[in-house]
């Protein structure tokens, strides 16, 4: 017995939905939590000696910048730039700078020290442990 002309056709519309609906789900977007945070509850330890004094550190693997503005005072941010969401490249001077469009924020509170970002770096939490500084968002 052999299928008749509309029964193959609508076989083949099913098949062609399903491959479609396939291949437009592997192209969403993965669903985030809050980008370059911690999981909620964990902390990130980074030595207090690696963080130079008016200058800072940027965490890659936690998606932080840790800086020290003064002597004994950490401040943390997520380093993600407010402009575009480009991440930020480095730290000059008293400057964390995004390489993307000439951002650049200050190290002892995230502000916006030169545009085209108009929002302050997003802050963490840093504390002072011992000779560690503990970072969380």
């Amino acid at each position: 017995m052999t299928p008749d002309r509309r029964t193959l056709l609508s076989q083949a519309g099913l098949a062609a939905l399903a491959v479609g609906t396939g291949a437009l789900a592997g192209c969403s977007a993965p669903t985030r939590t809050s980008p370059g945070a911690p999981p909620a509850g964990n902390t990130l330890s980074i030595p207090a000696s690696r963080i130079p004094v008016g200058g800072g550190v940027i965490l890659d693997e936690a998606n932080f910048v840790v800086t020290q503005p003064t002597e004994g005072e950490f401040k943390a941010f997520n380093k993600m730039c407010t402009h575009q969401g480009c991440p930020v490249s480095d730290i000059q001077g008293t400057d964390i700078h995004c390489k993307c469009h000439g951002a650049k924020f200050s190290i002892a509170d995230g502000s916006v020290t030169n545009g085209p970002a108009t929002k302050p770096l997003k802050a963490a939490k840093a504390e002072l442990d011992g000779d560690q500084v503990k970072v969380s968002a």
